[in-house]
């Protein structure tokens, strides 16, 4: 094989330039009940294109009893506006999470929207977030 040569002309200016930098990240951590609700969206895909056999399986494969995948996999019958605003719950600098997974499990096994909407009003302003 013959090797290829390609030449072309850059701008005096384009050598030069640096390549963008990234946003900045918030400072502080993702709420741990932002990473199981996203975590839980994803299973529930998963279980439902059949990539996934079903609950037990995740448990076994992520070393986790079944009633943890059961509690995480309840996040994600929330209304989808309770799902949006924990997901954009702020970023926790220090200190504990202001939500936890205990906290919304009675708001998640709540079947109406209308009441889970009431409940989460609640925990939102018991809490403080």
């Amino acid at each position: 094989m013959t090797p290829w040569t390609i030449e072309c002309r850059l701008p005096a200016d384009a050598r030069k330039s640096a390549p963008p930098k990234p946003p900045a990240c918030e400072p502080g951590r993702v709420p741990r009940v932002a990473r199981w609700l996203a975590l839980a969206i994803r299973l529930e895909a998963r279980l439902a294109d059949g990539t996934l056999a079903d609950a037990a399986t995740v448990a076994r494969d992520a070393h986790v009893t079944r009633a943890r995948v059961s509690q995480v996999l309840n996040l994600a019958f929330l209304a989808p506006d309770i799902q949006e605003a924990v997901l954009n719950l702020p970023r926790v600098a220090t200190g504990r999470d202001p939500v936890t997974l205990g906290d919304l499990q009675p708001v998640a096994l709540t079947l109406e929207w209308a009441k889970q909407r009431k409940l989460f009003a609640g925990l939102r302003r018991d809490k403080g977030f």
